[in-house]
């Protein structure tokens, strides 16, 4: 049991910075990444024996639970509260400092699908066979993703942008 809670403390030590990094593009935002984060691998460290008896690449099965959890949390809040008055803003908020960058504010507006088939593929850098074992999905599914959401950041951003594929 011990060793169990040593290798996966290392593993998260290694692995750590990746992690935050594709939540933060998942979600948009350093808190809800760590959140995020910090939820999935508090369900995968409990199971650590078991997940490293299942699958060879850890790294990819913790990537899909995230964007599985950052999309079933989408889908619980994405309800809009329609208000009369616009409520007062009340206190100072720390700036943004992604707020000018117009591609990762497309990017951060693509749907969840979207948004995790572009964070692996161009962020993270996997292959189409790794996003789609890292999401669960067909290649053909990472390929149509890619295609609308490239299409989509064509449009939002106004400039040409490569594509691998």
């Amino acid at each position: 049991m011990a060793s169990d809670l040593a290798d996966f403390g290392e593993f998260v030590e290694a692995e750590l910075s990746g992690l935050l990094r594709y939540g933060y593009v998942l979600t948009g935002n350093p808190h809800d990444a760590s959140d995020l984060v910090q939820t999935v691998l508090e369900k995968i460290g409990s199971r650590w024996p078991s997940v490293r008896r299942k699958t060879t690449d850890p790294v990819a099965y913790i990537r899909r639970s995230m964007a599985n959890a950052h999309i079933s949390r989408w889908r619980r809040v994405k309800r809009e509260t329609l208000v009369a008055e616009t409520p007062e803003q009340r206190g100072y908020t720390e700036a943004d400092p992604f707020e000018h960058e117009p591609l990762l504010r497309a990017v951060g507006q693509l749907p969840p699908r979207q948004r995790a088939v572009i964070v692996l593929r161009y962020y993270e850098g996997l292959s189409e066979s790794e996003i789609a074992d890292s999401l669960g999905v067909s290649p053909g599914t990472v390929k149509s993703q890619a295609s609308k959401a490239i299409a989509t950041l064509r449009t939002r951003v106004g400039t040409p942008i490569e594509s691998d594929g």
